[in-house]
């Protein structure tokens, strides 16, 4: 129902936007009663708070090492503890007990050569008065050795002559034990090379005594027993003073056959390197020439020179093993190809020289020194 105009409100129409609200852009600063002064509210007293630094994170603490093992007693990783791996710690007791051990086992297996060597002491005994039967024919003189005590040729024939045979047989089995008892107290790449150090140790051995055998015991008898052949001397000799003869000789020159395999060992204690073997070469040969002095049983130079040539090769042989060490330590690998080809080449040309000598020159080949004479 309209009002009359006297009651109408006196409020002012308001837009229905704002619903009666001062809009914001319309208010003056100036006139607003509630507007702060300024700086009213400022504290003068305080100051701004410097932010603290950042404190850096605490280092992560170092891995754990693993759980010590039975082949690794000391934990850890890493290459040095794979090359460790598999190595015995010992004491000095357990050391005495262990080379005890292998003590018994070497002369176990010399015994069984041994009892092995009896059954063929007569063939034995025959190979053995052999290079003195030769030399006495080739001087005119009978070849019959003396007897001089009643149990020299049961002591010499049936006990020593197969104990020298058995080490010679039983030379593996011996080097075998030897190398059981250091390989403990070598790293696990060291260890691979057991195979080879035995095959090489005992063949040297066997290769020195054949050599003693078949070249430089035949030579330095003859020698010997022909010198006194045009002074009225008639050579009579002993069993006892040969066989000593035959096994001092057989056996030094097997031992001097040792050379390259000690010149290893030296490499592989790291005592010598190649560089110092090379540069004191001329002391070495210097001391291999007075060697083979003293072991020749002859003062001639002939047979000296027959004992010197092969240790002098048998030192660079050596020589060249313990390069073939160093360069294994250091990663790298010997050109065979190249060093197998031009050996061959060479072997070829000696072959090629030994056909035309004996096909042209009518010269033959035999088994012994000088190999080719003349027919």
């Amino acid at each position: 129902m309209p009002q009359p105009p006297d009651e109408q409100d006196p409020r002012p129409e308001t837009d229905p936007e704002t619903d009666g609200r001062t809009p914001p852009e319309s208010l003056d600063p100036a006139e607003d009663a509630y507007a702060p002064e300024p700086g009213q509210f400022e504290d003068t007293s305080l100051t701004p708070v410097e932010e603290a630094p950042v404190a850096a994170p605490p280092p992560a603490p170092p891995p754990a090492p693993p759980a010590a093992t039975r082949d690794d007693p000391g934990g850890g990783g890493g290459e040095e503890d794979d090359e460790d791996d598999g190595m015995l710690r010992m004491s000095f007791l357990d050391h005495l007990e262990e080379l005890r051990a292998r003590l018994i086992r070497a002369l176990m297996g010399v015994g069984v050569a041994f009892a092995a060597c009896i059954f063929f002491a007569d063939f034995l005994w025959d190979k053995v008065r052999q290079p003195a039967a030769q030399a006495l024919t080739e001087l005119g003189y009978p070849e019959d050795l003396a007897q001089i005590t009643p149990t020299e040729a049961f002591a010499i024939i049936w006990v020593k002559l197969p104990v020298l045979a058995a080490l010679f047989l039983a030379s593996p089995w011996v080097v075998y034990q030897a190398w059981s008892f250091i390989s403990p107290g070598l790293y696990k790449r060291e260890r691979r090379m057991a195979m080879p150090f035995i095959f090489s140790t005992a063949g040297l051995f066997v290769l020195g005594g054949s050599f003693a055998y078949f070249v430089a015991f035949r030579f330095g008898l003859v020698f010997l027993l022909g010198i006194g052949g045009d002074k009225g001397v008639r050579p009579l000799i002993s069993l006892t003073e040969y066989f000593d003869l035959f096994v001092n000789v057989v056996l030094g020159i097997a031992l001097v056959f040792q050379l390259p395999v000690l010149i290893f060992f030296l490499t592989l204690l790291r005592i010598a390197s190649p560089s110092f073997l090379i540069r004191n070469s001329r002391y070495a040969i210097l001391l291999i020439v007075v060697a083979a002095a003293i072991i020749t049983p002859t003062p001639d130079v002939m047979n000296l020179t027959l004992f010197a040539a092969p240790m002098i090769l048998l030192y660079f042989v050596g020589v060249f093993a313990s390069y073939l060490l160093v360069l294994s330590r250091e990663g790298k690998r010997f050109p065979w190809g190249k060093v197998l080809f031009i050996i061959g080449s060479i072997a070829l040309v000696f072959a090629a020289g030994a056909y035309m000598a004996m096909s042209v020159y009518e010269m033959k080949w035999i088994w012994e020194w000088p190999f080719l004479v003349k027919r």
